[in-house]
């Protein structure tokens, strides 16, 4: 019996030698990496094998430190964050703003031409929703808690000014404390000449708010100081909406701090602008619109509104004087409410088959009625 061929046993060991010395080299260098990773002290935690593990320093690879929540959704808080971003991860700087919610807010705050003091403003259309805000100076005895108001500010939907004035105290009323660092209201804003009297601004105001949904923070200051009333059904208030809520904890938030996390706005830093807060607000209701809609609708109901009707009535069962007078005075009431500029008209034409399910529900319900008193 012949052995093995001592060629092929040397030609095998020659390979597996070279197959084991190149395994042997890349154990060698994956140790030495694992070695140089956790060398500094406090640089991250021990594993079960002593070493240290090496920690990712989420501050440097995201431009925020861990510790500090940042909503989808929500908006960066400052412009350089953005920036940060966009350079460092090479994102465009229009896909950041949008992911955050701040195209819309950089746009408006940066389009708008305020021109202070100009009264109703010649161009600018008013629109269905209005924003108002207030700003007033103090009276009375110290300190001085009695408001006297001093400016009325008014924006649209977009957030165009609408009306602006400064207002003259009463001709018996002492201004005491002028507020200015708050305010920005100084003695010569409210002088006679620049300044419009009470009885002008608050009827140009209520001019402004016939049949039209008000938005505002804390709507009912500002109400009070122009001694006006306004319906309930039509208030859209945003230190009363529940979700704006949530951080204080159920009570009424600042507009200051609302604006900051819901907008990522920087308001009321120095002297207040009414133009400014009034903007600041309609972007919350913005924002949150259709939360504001559907609370309302829980609080007063379904609102009728009539989009657009050009069918003539013809060939109607005959209906009592009191149902004709009835249905008329409620399509004056939808008339008033009709959609000014266009908007939500889809919302009402998607509620316009339901407005007529009810009616004639109405009409056979009074005809059943009448039926049984004969």
């Amino acid at each position: 019996m012949s052995g093995p061929d001592p060629k092929l046993i040397g030609s095998n060991w020659k390979i597996l030698q070279q197959r084991l010395q190149a395994e042997k080299k890349l154990k060698g260098e994956t140790s030495e990496l694992k070695r140089k990773g956790p060398a500094e002290k406090g640089s991250g935690s021990k594993t079960s094998n002593g070493f240290k593990r090496a920690k990712f320093d989420f501050k440097s690879a995201n431009g925020t430190a861990l510790g500090k929540r940042r909503k989808m959704g929500g908006s960066v808080s400052t412009a350089t964050e953005e920036a940060d971003l966009a350079k460092d991860h090479d994102i465009p700087q229009a896909d950041i703003a949008e992911a955050y919610g701040t195209t819309a807010t950089t746009k408006k705050r940066a389009s708008f031409a305020d021109e202070i003091n100009g009264g109703l403003h010649p161009t600018n259309k008013v629109g269905k929703y209005i924003a108002l805000d207030c700003e007033m100076v103090g009276t009375g005895p110290p300190p001085h808690l009695d408001n006297v108001l001093a400016r009325a500010s008014l924006v649209n939907f977009h957030g165009e000014q609408i009306y602006d004035s400064y207002v003259q105290p009463p001709a018996k009323v002492r201004i005491e404390d002028y507020r200015t660092y708050v305010s920005g209201i100084k003695p010569h804003h409210l002088k006679p000449g620049y300044a419009r009297t009470f009885a002008e601004v608050q009827q140009d105001v209520a001019k402004l708010l016939e049949g039209r949904i008000l938005v505002g923070h804390a709507l009912r200051n500002d109400l009070s100081a122009l001694i006006l009333s306004h319906p309930k059904r039509d208030l859209r208030d945003t230190s009363r909406h529940p979700k704006f809520r949530i951080e204080s904890k159920g009570k009424p938030p600042a507009l200051r701090n609302l604006a900051r996390s819901e907008l990522g706005l920087e308001i009321q830093t120095g002297e207040h602008s009414s133009v400014e807060d009034a903007r600041a607000t309609m972007l919350l209701f913005q924002k949150e619109k259709r939360g504001f809609e559907e609370e309302n609708r829980r609080q007063y109901g379904q609102r009728k509104v009539l989009a657009v009707k050009e069918k003539v009535k013809e060939d109607e069962p005959d209906v009592d004087d009191d149902e004709e007078e009835q249905n008329e005075s409620e399509d004056e009431e939808e008339d008033d409410l009709d959609l000014l500029s266009g908007e939500e008209l889809e919302e009402a034409l998607a509620k316009e088959a339901s407005k007529q399910t009810q009616q004639a529900r109405k009409k056979k319900t009074k005809k059943k009625k009448r039926t049984k008193r004969k």
